[in-house]
């Protein structure tokens, strides 16, 4: 999961996890109706701010704001590139 993108101050790149592609119920959902993912994986980390390291640290699975974030492609991958604060939560 190696990528050659280095975050700035308190930013984190993510890897979304993928959409789902089936209800609970085994219904298959249709791309127009998938819903953004909140969840993904850290691939890397910013230094922090100046008296404020970055909690999380690459390999942690976290939670996320639906919006949260910008989009970005890095050899055929999407990814998003969002502040630490943006980050509910680490699971």
């Amino acid at each position: 999961m190696s990528v050659n993108i280095k975050p700035l101050a308190d930013r984190v790149l993510v890897e979304a996890a993928p959409a789902e592609e089936k209800t609970a119920f085994g219904i298959i959902i249709p791309d127009t109706a998938k819903e953004k993912p909140q969840k993904g994986i850290v691939v890397a980390v910013g230094p922090g701010k100046k008296d404020e390291p970055t909690l999380v640290k690459v390999g942690d699975s976290v939670l996320y704001g639906k919006y949260a974030g910008t989009e970005i492609t890095v050899d055929g991958k999407e990814y998003l590139i969002m502040r630490e604060s943006d980050i509910y939560a680490i699971v």
